[in-house]
């Protein structure tokens, strides 16, 4: 791993010793859950039918400087040539933070709420569109972590590649009841090299319930 100065990375073997705690124990009243067993059967697989997704274009400085210009990050490594050839780097890198940015779809806005957000149409057999019919229609993002294996440079082209790692039991929260669903996402480089992972956690909740005493 890489150590970053504007970012805290988890290690490799702790980020897994996290995974494993935070996603609790089996399920163990599979019978009285049938939606959750059924659910349990896409543990493991891509949550993509067309597979891993190419970024639209290669990591490049344009995209670099709206980054670090929306959040007014000045580290010199990102757009100064000429500092960034002078450290052990040897020339410009991406922020590491931007990793998730470089294959994110180009959206179809039309729908894009009825989705939850995503991008696209989702296959009817996917994990989210199961809930959605079972009326867990709300989403919420709880927890997003990120590791990287380098720094992206300029010319750099990913791929990135989803499976689904967890399910919860049906949780009862605040906001309803519901199941926790986590991602991870693969990044790799043209070599086919790992560079990164991001791990996504959802609240898939029914939502009928909020602003009862129910």
């Amino acid at each position: 791993m890489i150590p970053l100065q504007e970012l805290r990375m988890l290690p490799a073997g702790n980020m897994e010793k996290h995974r494993k705690r935070s996603n609790g124990s089996a399920m163990t009243n599979a019978e009285s859950d049938p939606l959750r067993a059924r659910l349990e059967a896409s543990i493991g697989k891509s949550m993509s039918e067309s597979g891993p997704a190419d970024a639209p274009d290669a990591v490049n400085v344009p995209m670099i400087r709206h980054w670090v210009d929306a959040l007014d990050d000045r580290n010199r490594i990102y757009l100064d040539e000429e500092f960034a050839a002078t450290t052990r780097f040897g020339g410009v890198v991406a922020p590491p933070g931007m990793l998730q940015t470089w294959t994110m779809p180009r959206p179809e806005i039309q729908g894009i709420a009825e989705r939850g957000g995503a991008p696209g149409e989702i296959s009817p057999d996917n994990p989210i569109s199961i809930l959605d019919a079972a009326g867990y229609v709300a989403t919420l993002a709880t927890n997003s972590e990120l590791e990287f294996e380098r720094y992206l440079r300029p010319g750099d082209r990913l791929q990135s590649s989803i499976v689904l790692e967890a399910i919860s039991e049906r949780k009862s929260t605040r906001l309803g009841h519901g199941y926790f669903l986590t991602w991870v996402t693969t990044y790799t480089d043209g070599e086919g090299e790992v560079v990164g992972r991001q791990t996504f956690r959802i609240l898939k909740f029914d939502p009928s319930g909020l602003g009862t005493n129910s």
